[in-house]
């Protein structure tokens, strides 16, 4: 290959760089040996923090801020993507774990309403395509917060609208959609969703995340049989239970108010933002791409970002080359046989994990590296 096309696509160096400067220092690695090289940068994501980034960025996008309200009923300032008719959520950024401080943190009371509000206001400006990244949540209602945002009502044995959080799912008996924004129907999800939990029983969302959420033992049991008895009136009112689905019980239960009420798509985070940026149409050329995260290690090859953007790149028998902050050595062997051509961390020599995560020092090692695997790669 004495020229060729470049795509990087590579994770953010998480806690040092985002994907897309990442993609920048390679880029300069390779023009060091190639100045006039073609280089495409992908930005990309695994469907959790940065994929509002990755994907708006990789589209020409840009970022909505507005107010809404968090976990606890707070107000949140809030930011989601959009670029087109698409908008791009990452429900965390209503309703994460990270703004609630550990000692506050209670799944009984909090609630998802605030990533339906980000919804409603993408609706009113005309998006119609949605993109939800699911992970980071401090909530387990099952959805219902989000979906009261939306218009749907959901009535105790008396005909009064139920309160907010988790604890307050067992006592719904009836579900209303008459007063749904009408805009909805008119609406499409995809999920980015790497979990397959079912949303209820030992695997589901109460005893696999209630416990980093803030549940003690006896609450998981109280959360399980809430989200056991709205299934089952969930169930009544659209005439299919949703409860078993893999991935029903992501994001303590936002997956199963996806596919049961908005007819959401749930893909693995990878795959949802590869198809949003065109990342097929965009290798189609190529002749060596370069991907990478952080820390390659036993669990990249179960979803991570480097090895979508391998599996896309082996259907066009596209070489990959991964880089890295830091690889676990045991890892390399299944690397290698799961179709990486090398895998290259950047740290040069020994160095404190501090200044490896300078942004400067990341930049250059990265660059430095790039720059050496382009003159590997034209020696054949």
């Amino acid at each position: 290959m004495q020229q060729g096309i470049f795509v990087i696509a590579a994770d953010s160096f998480k806690g040092s760089l985002s994907s897309l400067e990442v993609g920048q220092a390679a880029e300069r690695g390779i023009k060091t040996v190639l100045p006039s090289a073609e280089v495409h940068i992908v930005p990309v994501a695994d469907g959790g923090e940065g994929t509002v980034e990755a994907i708006v960025t990789g589209m020409g996008g840009h970022l909505v801020t507005c107010t809404v309200q968090g976990p606890l009923g707070e107000p949140v300032i809030a930011s989601y993507g959009l670029y087109g008719d698409t908008a791009v959520i990452e429900i965390a950024a209503a309703l994460g774990l990270t703004l609630i401080t550990p000692e506050k943190r209670n799944p009984w009371l909090t609630s998802t309403y605030g990533t339906g509000q980000l919804i409603c206001d993408a609706l009113k400006r005309g998006c119609r395509n949605f993109l939800i990244g699911l992970g980071g949540s401090a909530t387990n209602d099952g959805g219902t917060g989000m979906l009261r945002a939306l218009g749907f009502q959901f009535l105790d044995s008396d005909g009064c609208p139920v309160g907010d959080g988790g604890g307050e799912v067992g006592r719904i008996v009836s579900i209303d959609d008459s007063k749904v924004i009408p805009e909805l129907a008119e609406a499409t999800f995809t999920i980015a969703c790497d979990v397959t939990n079912p949303l209820i029983g030992p695997e589901g969302a109460s005893y696999v995340y209630g416990p980093q959420k803030g549940a003690d033992a006896e609450m998981v049991l109280a959360l399980d049989k809430a989200l056991r008895h709205f299934a089952e009136v969930t169930e009544d009112f659209c005439g299919q239970n949703f409860s078993a689905f893999s991935g029903a019980g992501a994001a303590g239960g936002l997956g199963f108010a996806f596919l049961a009420f908005l007819h959401g798509q749930l893909k693995p985070g990878i795959e949802m933002i590869l198809d949003a940026v065109g990342f097929d149409e965009k290798i189609k050329d190529a002749s060596l791409v370069i991907t990478g995260e952080g820390r390659l290690d036993l669990q990249t090859c179960m979803g991570k970002a480097p090895y979508g953007v391998l599996r896309r790149a082996a259907t066009r028998q596209i070489p990959v080359i991964a880089i890295c902050g830091a690889v676990v050595s045991e890892a390399v062997p299944a690397l290698t046989e799961a179709g990486f051509t090398a895998v290259f961390p950047v740290v040069a020599g020994p160095m404190a994990l501090s200044e490896a995560m300078r942004p400067e020092v990341a930049m250059d090692n990265i660059r430095r590296t790039v720059a050496q695997i382009v003159r590997t790669v034209l020696l054949k």
